[in-house]
């Protein structure tokens, strides 16, 4: 059966042999009209929360006004104070030393998602590639003594994969035809070892991604350099199984490319709860948990408000230029429980979705802290289906629980923690917001890359100025006057 064929649960035949029921019945009283009109109900709307979590349709209209609030404000920057990041060099197709585009980064953590220390450094591993390729990715390894916060001490430990090593496991099912090597997250292990958790990007297959894991060997020649003398255990983890997670199959049955469809399974974040491992990550819902289709957009559970919202908004949607979008929007982070050596245990259902509004909630990430489970991620207002919000809005969102798999409410009562609306062409452009709780503190330390890829000859995409933010329970702002330095990782000075 093909993705975009309708899957009959029990319940589902439950819900329409209802309606079917409740119609016919008040067809033969004569008072359809009254009755159905009146209530102002279709014999399509539902309400599946499929027991998850869900980003609204409510709290997300409510965002363009309170954006306006400097406490959700990515700072200003002073575009004369960046700079490249001096070491991140590589080379061209060509063989060529360029200088490289850094993006998309994460620290070394600790289990409780606090900076790692490595033998008296910190660790960032980071997209990087040729401005001029769009299509070289790689994971770099970045490092620099702890507490040498300007960016000019960042040195640049190189590639962490060679092409050679996704061949090196030749019973892999995947890692043969990766072709890029995309965003996740990195753990200092208990006996010291360095974990890295990535995305295996298949051009190959229409986008496949796959999460997948190594152990990467670093090794301290001298007291100034870090170097990796190669990666073991190089394997793949999960790549959706169609019931719970979208897999690439079901986007291709769609018609790929053309479809309009996003398909999205990405981002992994390692995470520990009470001795047991777990990945969050970036993915779309499955068959079973709430799928895309026309269908959603008569599930009130994905609009929350009341139901003269629900109707009104559903009216707005089914009438208006964002159907087709929303239609296709079925956003979700996502969870899996991993064994002791990093293999795949068990799936496990969403901790949030964003059905109807958004297709793409990316950098998963997430720790717990003062007893309280904190859930945050980056999304764009160019790929959202909310009125007010506008191309250039990008945002960071978050959410809280009592525990690790939820029920996930949003902070600030709309979820919104941070709003950047520049041009793209700004050279001060943000993107790719990421969290970094810091021990002892009720502060975050926020990450991103500023400048993008390839849009200018001398400014290449680099650290931004690192910023804090707040948290106080289920409140979040951010710190005025608190612009750290670029790529920096923890708050102190």
């Amino acid at each position: 059966m093909k993705a975009n064929s309708t899957k009959a649960t029990p319940w589902n035949v439950l819900r329409k042999a209802t309606a079917v029921t409740f119609t016919t019945a008040l067809l033969v009283g004569g008072g359809l009209q009254a009755s159905a009109a009146g209530a102002g109900h279709d014999a399509k709307d539902h309400n599946d929360s499929y027991g998850v979590s869900h980003i609204t349709r409510y709290d997300m209209k409510k965002i363009p006004q309170q954006q306006q609030s400097d406490q959700f404000k990515v700072p200003q920057f002073d575009e004369s104070k960046i700079k490249n990041i001096a070491s991140a060099q590589g080379k061209d197709k060509d063989g060529n030393t360029i200088d490289l585009d850094v993006w998309d980064s994460w620290p070394l953590q600790n289990a409780d998602g606090t900076v790692a220390e490595y033998k008296g450094y910190e660790i960032v591993f980071a997209l990087a590639g040729d401005p001029k390729d769009a299509d070289d990715t790689s994971v770099y390894m970045f490092y620099k003594k702890k507490g040498d916060n300007n960016i000019d001490n960042w040195k640049n430990a190189g590639r962490v994969f060679k092409d050679s090593d996704k061949f090196a496991n030749p019973k892999d099912p995947f890692l043969k035809d990766q072709t890029q090597e995309w965003s996740g997250s990195a753990t200092l292990t208990n006996d010291g070892k360095v974990r890295l958790f990535y995305t295996d990007y298949s051009g190959k297959n229409y986008g496949k991604q796959t999460l997948t894991t190594a152990q990467v060997n670093v090794t301290q020649p001298d007291n100034s350099t870090l170097k990796i003398t190669g990666v073991d255990d190089h394997k793949s983890i999960f790549d959706g199984d169609g019931k719970i997670y979208q897999n690439v199959q079901q986007y291709i049955d769609q018609g790929a490319y053309d479809s309009g469809d996003n398909h999205t399974l990405r981002d992994p974040h390692y995470v520990e709860d009470n001795g047991h491992k777990y990945l969050v990550f970036e993915a779309n819902t499955g068959t079973e948990d709430g799928y895309q289709g026309e269908e959603s957009l008569y599930n009130r559970a994905y609009y929350g408000g009341n139901n003269p919202f629900f109707q009104s908004e559903k009216k707005s949607l089914l009438e208006g230029p964002n159907k087709a979008k929303a239609e296709k929007a079925n956003g979700a982070l996502g969870i899996i429980e991993l064994n002791d050596d990093y293999s795949l245990k068990k799936v496990m259902k969403p901790l949030i979705t964003s059905n109807t509004v958004t297709d793409e909630i990316e950098r998963a990430n997430i720790f717990k802290k003062d007893g309280k489970w904190y859930l945050f991620t980056d999304s764009r207002g160019a790929k959202m289906t909310i009125d007010g919000v506008d191309e250039k809005d990008v945002y960071m969102l978050g959410y809280v629980s009592n525990s690790l798999t939820g029920k996930y409410k949003p902070l600030n009562g709309t979820g919104l923690v941070l709003n950047m609306n520049l041009d793209p062409n700004d050279k001060t452009f943000t993107y790719s917001h990421f969290a970094i709780p810091q021990a002892n503190s009720d502060n975050l330390v926020v990450t991103s890359y500023m400048t993008n890829r390839g849009f200018f000859k001398d400014n290449k995409s680099t650290f931004a100025p690192s910023f804090l933010v707040k948290l106080d329970g289920d409140k979040t702002s951010v710190v005025k006057n608190s612009i750290l330095e670029q790529g920096q990782l923890t708050e102190d000075k």
